[in-house]
């Protein structure tokens, strides 16, 4: 039984044959794309379940392409990033990716990078309720949909993973640690750069005005927490 689908996407030759190698041996079924644009077609004929894609390539950048990806879909993607600077691990999470790892790697950091992102959080006994009002916004937690004012609002599974823990949690503040093992997993703890970008995304999402937050809040130094409306 296969482990998963995943789309291996850089330029390299070499890379794509040593990730599918690596990854068909750990029980995945892997394809390649050389580019962006083979990229986007292999996702419009196929079903994947991840996206590893380099985040430095000729034509349309791996940026480009996981933003365009992303407009349209909430595929897991993990950005390939050949520097290990701040900058770079927040423009990959700001483009939409949900995780990140940095060449050179080791196997064993690859394999743990994937589980993370595959991981789905399940449904917290912490809720009281399958459904949370928040505002002109619905959260059904059961069929994972978010929606306002009639229309739905995709979130991609880590944002709507993070989501949920917050709500099963709600009132309380939650510490930047426990909020990464939880969502992603125990060898996380010191990444805060996905903290930051992923609930700046779910307040795009789902406050009324994302700078003034009125449910999704800070708590300087320490972590987050939702509170619900009065």
């Amino acid at each position: 039984m296969s482990a998963g689908r995943i789309l291996v996407v850089d330029d390299e030759p070499q890379i794509r044959r040593v990730m599918r190698t690596t990854l068909v041996a750990q029980g995945y079924e892997v394809s390649d794309a050389r580019t962006g644009e083979d990229a986007f077609e292999r996702i419009r004929a196929e079903r994947f379940d991840l996206l590893l894609l380099d985040m430095n390539m000729p034509g349309i950048s791996g940026l480009e392409t996981c933003r365009e990806i992303r407009s349209g879909s909430d595929l897991p993607i993990i950005m390939v990033t050949v520097r290990g600077s701040e900058r770079d691990k927040v423009q990959a999470l700001d483009a939409g990716a949900d995780g990140y790892i940095t060449k050179p790697f080791e196997v064993s950091e690859l394999l743990a990078r994937i589980r993370a992102i595959l991981r789905r959080t399940c449904f917290p006994s912490g809720l009281e309720s399958q459904r949370l009002q928040l505002g002109d916004v619905e959260i059904d937690f059961e069929a994972r949909r978010v929606n306002a004012r009639g229309e739905q609002i995709r979130l991609t599974t880590k944002e709507f993973d993070l989501l949920t823990y917050l709500a099963a949690h709600a009132g309380k503040t939650l510490t930047h640690r426990e909020l990464l093992q939880a969502v992603w997993g125990p060898d996380y703890g010191d990444e805060q750069e996905y903290l930051r970008v992923f609930v700046g995304r779910l307040r795009k999402k789902i406050e009324a005005v994302p700078s003034s937050p009125k449910f999704l809040l800070t708590e300087p130094w320490v972590g987050y927490r939702l509170e619900l409306p009065a």
